[in-house]
């Protein structure tokens, strides 16, 4: 077990890099404290309910340090309780106590975007939305957050602005119509690119659905209206997508008006940490 779900993110290396760089420069001067010879055993556990993520990244953080030695006891995705140890570490004092806070800050702040996302998950159970997350994420850390969304049982929305189409609002006005938005991408995209459309009436999606956009985006748009748009559009290969303030107490009612795609920003600007800690035996 290497605490990984999958394939790990890319940029991984660099971005943990930076976080103890940031952290350590140029030595720990509270560890200083301790001979080099000495060691202790410990374990990272979780304090509270939640799905697990970065378990990979804070063995890598510790392992690094020569003499250390790490057991992962789950892998990124896994539900765990209050009490569940994630992590058995052994080796150096300093460098237990010196890695300590960056490897919690990934194990915290990922498994909290995991945690909220499976909720937001099972919230839809049964019906045929899949919850997708935004470009609302913290600079730096996009392909962490994406991983841990997907450990969450969510999936990705576009990683960037390189990888996937999409006509906003301010797109439109600046370009005039939808339509016109639309040809103009169209003339300079490959014809294996789906263009998303984001649009807040029914008018609009009409046009949207006459220039060829293959995926739609209903913005802010009540449950009600956003059915009766699907129902209307049923058959055509048009992919629908809501999004706009959607949180755990609407977003049942928005994955029963139909859509395909529920995607939703909170997932990463706004989850909260899942709590856990290093104990030293």
């Amino acid at each position: 077990m290497n605490g990984w779900n999958g394939a790990p993110p890319g940029g991984w290396e660099e971005t943990i890099a930076l976080a103890l760089s940031e952290d350590i420069g140029t030595g720990d001067l509270t560890a200083a404290i301790f001979d080099p010879e000495q060691t202790s055993k410990g374990y990272i556990e979780a304090q509270a309910s939640g799905v697990i993520c970065g378990v990979g990244i804070a063995e890598s953080i510790f392992a690094d340090y020569a003499g250390v030695s790490v057991k992962p006891l789950v892998e990124d995705g896994a539900t765990v309780k209050a009490e569940t140890k994630v992590l058995q570490l052994s080796g150096p004092t300093a460098a237990l106590l010196t890695h300590e806070r960056v490897a919690l800050n990934f194990l915290m702040q990922l498994s909290g975007v995991a945690t909220l996302t499976r909720r937001f998950v099972d919230e839809v159970a049964g019906t045929r939305a899949r919850i997708v997350d935004t470009r609302k994420t913290t600079p730096g850390l996009r392909s962490l957050q994406k991983y841990a969304v997907r450990c969450g049982g969510g999936h990705n929305h576009r990683m960037g602005l390189y990888d996937a189409p999409m006509i906003k609002d301010n797109h439109i006005a600046a370009a005039g119509s939808i339509k016109d938005a639309v040809a103009k991408m169209r003339a300079n995209m490959p014809h294996t690119a789906k263009i998303e459309v984001e649009v807040d009436s029914p008018d609009q999606v009409q046009e949207a659905v006459d220039s060829g956009a293959e995926i739609i985006l209903l913005d802010n748009m009540p449950p009600a209206m956003m059915a009766a748009i699907v129902r209307q559009y049923e058959g055509l290969p048009v992919i629908f997508e809501a999004s706009g303030g959607i949180n755990l107490d609407t977003v049942r009612s928005v994955a029963e008006s139909g859509v395909h795609v529920i995607s939703v920003g909170a997932l990463t600007h706004s989850a909260p940490s899942l709590s856990l800690h290093l104990e030293l035996e």
